[in-house]
């Protein structure tokens, strides 16, 4: 099943999330590069890859949104009382998986880094620009936000799966 139904989520809809889910895992260990030093081999090697996975990560949550107002229709319905929250926390999910690369893009213009995503330059390296940084520093503060945000979604999909029981997890598996 391609496309989303009432009673589950179409094949591109679970691919498009369980990819974005590990590549925004592996996003992760860029914080236990920040806060252990190097991190360790494993650490560094993940975390050297951090502006092409970001990168990567700005093209899927683009073609995600998308997929998802075009199956919004079909999509599974929420529990009427909760739909708001479910909403809202999706909304804020979106909108920090959009804002981070954008964000982190920012930082590489701003510093006159340029930019490179698996090898290939996307912009060269230049002067210095001041707005730039100012906004790319919003980058890491809404990373640790991102972070919180996702335990919250995991443990939310847990409750429903252990103690509800009501299928919402098993409609994205």
């Amino acid at each position: 099943m391609v496309h989303d139904s009432p009673e589950r989520y179409g094949v591109v809809t679970r691919l498009l999330h369980w990819s974005m889910a590990v590549l925004v895992l592996l996003q992760f260990a860029k914080f236990l590069e920040r806060l252990e030093g190097e991190g360790g081999p494993v650490v560094a090697a993940i975390a050297g890859w951090h502006t092409s996975i970001g990168t990567l990560l700005l093209v899927l949550v683009v073609v995600r949104i998308a997929w998802a107002f075009m199956q919004r229709r079909r999509r599974p319905v929420n529990v009427p009382e909760l739909a708001i929250f479910v909403a809202a926390g999706h909304v804020a999910l979106y909108v920090a998986l959009l804002a981070l690369p954008i964000l982190g893009l920012l930082i590489m213009f701003g510093g006159g880094y340029g930019h490179e995503a698996f090898g290939i330059g996307l912009f060269p390296p230049g002067e210095e620009v001041r707005w730039a940084q100012v906004w790319g520093s919003l980058h890491s503060p809404l990373a640790w936000l991102l972070l919180v945000a996702v335990v919250v979604h995991v443990l939310i999909a847990l409750y429903h799966h252990l103690v509800r029981k009501d299928g919402v997890l098993r409609r994205m598996l």
